[in-house]
């Protein structure tokens, strides 16, 4: 397994009190601490970024280099923001690149997290949607067929919207349902030529590890299945877990170590293991530590 981490993502610093806190990347580097094989990232060029991102966006997030913002009501800069995203699309990239080229799994510990930023709007504590980013980049290098799963609690509106029409890239989310953003209904399946590539599936709040082992097996791997990706992305939030404390999900870490066991399998059967995983949510510190803990031991 290859690991993209850095400790540089503690330089993104939303104002005190925000869940999305420095802290979390030293959980991040504590556990990559325990990986042989960890590379350092490397920015995202603009090239990669408007593949997903309007360019006028791109450059209004630019601008803010150097400075303290507030981008809507949950999401922030500080002056090193603008770099240290660039550097989490870019991990993003080269975690992606890995699993494709050398055939195995691969994992981005990246902040801030990636999957509401819509084409040219930042929100819910994300600045370029990182997983979106990665899936262009290996759509462009040659990748007929990308799969994104999503089990981060909240629906990632921004990856949705995405690839929405896009019969190339399939999206499948588990999140809890009527929660933020409001979107991720089960109707909400494409438009045009991605009709059918997209797969909500909402879940009851207090859902727990049969719930989602339920859900995965019914629904998400025959969707993989009948898709059969080149390649398996994994927007890993582990927000789902018991302990977090901006949802109401009750998945454990056995239950998020499952997911991953699961997921990996899949892309065993499907793409000789080619999946890679970008972390999203997760603001309970030691559940967090424990799911990537988790999760590393599987993939590795």
């Amino acid at each position: 397994m290859i690991l993209f981490s850095s400790p540089r993502f503690a330089e993104h610093t939303p104002p005190p009190g925000h869940p999305e806190d420095p802290e979390r990347a030293a959980v991040f580097d504590a556990v990559a601490a325990s990986v042989a094989d960890v590379r350092p990232p490397r920015p995202v060029t603009r090239e990669e970024l408007v593949r997903v991102h309007a360019a006028a966006y791109v450059d209004n997030i630019d601008s803010l280099a150097g400075l303290a913002a507030r981008l809507d009501p949950d999401t922030f800069t500080s002056p090193e923001s603008v770099e240290i995203a660039r550097l989490a699309a870019g991990a993003a990239i080269e975690a992606a690149r890995a699993a494709w080229k050398e055939e195995q799994p691969a994992f981005a510990f990246v902040r801030p997290p990636g999957h509401h930023a819509e084409t040219d709007r930042a929100m819910g504590f994300c600045l370029y949607n990182n997983v979106a980013v990665a899936a262009a980049a290996l759509r462009a290098e040659g990748a007929a067929k990308v799969a994104i799963v999503d089990f981060d609690v909240h629906h990632g509106n921004g990856t949705q919207a995405i690839f929405y029409a896009d019969p190339t890239v399939l999206y499948v989310s588990t999140h809890q349902a009527h929660f933020y953003p409001g979107t991720g209904d089960t109707g909400e399946t494409g438009a045009g030529a991605g009709q059918g590539t997209t797969l909500n599936i909402p879940l009851p709040a207090g859902s727990g590890d049969a719930v989602y082992a339920r859900a995965y097996e019914t629904e998400v791997v025959p969707a993989l299945e009948h898709f059969a990706p080149d390649i398996l992305l994994v927007s890993a939030g582990f927000d789902i877990h018991e302990r977090d404390p901006l949802a109401s999900m009750q998945v454990t870490t056995a239950g998020c170590r499952r997911l991953v066991e699961v997921l990996d399998a899949a892309a065993g059967r499907l793409c000789r293991r080619r999946i890679a995983f970008v972390t999203e949510g997760g603001y309970h510190l030691g559940a967090l530590r424990q799911c990537l803990e988790a999760a590393i031991d599987v993939l590795s």
